[in-house]
């Protein structure tokens, strides 16, 4: 028996819905937020192990690269945050629908993204 199963290996043709979007970065920002509290415990560490090791800190965190990390860790809790308390109110049985769904991940993903930029702007 043959299976007539179409196959579609071409990645930049597929189209997730909103719904599907947000479902996927909120999985990612979870690994992000994972990957970044062990450089906060190493930061922390290093801060507190002597006056050396804060001024050390502070001075990698008010550099570029301190500041990309503190943008895209801030940037990767806003979204876990705002998925969470979406996924809660879908879970309270409201936004269940397609439309309603669909919208809600529009929102939080513009929310996500404002919040993004204006954070962004305060911290650099």
């Amino acid at each position: 028996m043959k299976k007539q199963r179409p196959v579609n290996l071409q990645l930049n043709t597929i189209s997730f819905p909103p719904a599907a979007i947000t479902s996927i970065l909120h999985r990612i920002t979870g690994v992000a937020l994972f990957f970044a509290l062990m450089f906060v415990i190493w930061a922390w560490a290093v801060s507190v192990s002597s006056s050396d090791g804060f001024s050390f800190v502070q001075e990698q965190m008010s550099g570029p690269l301190g500041l990309f990390v503190s943008i895209g860790t801030i940037s990767a809790l806003l979204f876990h945050v705002l998925g969470g308390v979406r996924h809660m109110i879908m879970d309270l049985g409201h936004w269940e629908e397609l439309q309603s769904g669909d919208l809600s991940a529009k929102i939080i993903i513009a929310a996500w993204i404002i919040l993004t930029v204006v954070i962004g702007v305060v911290l650099w």
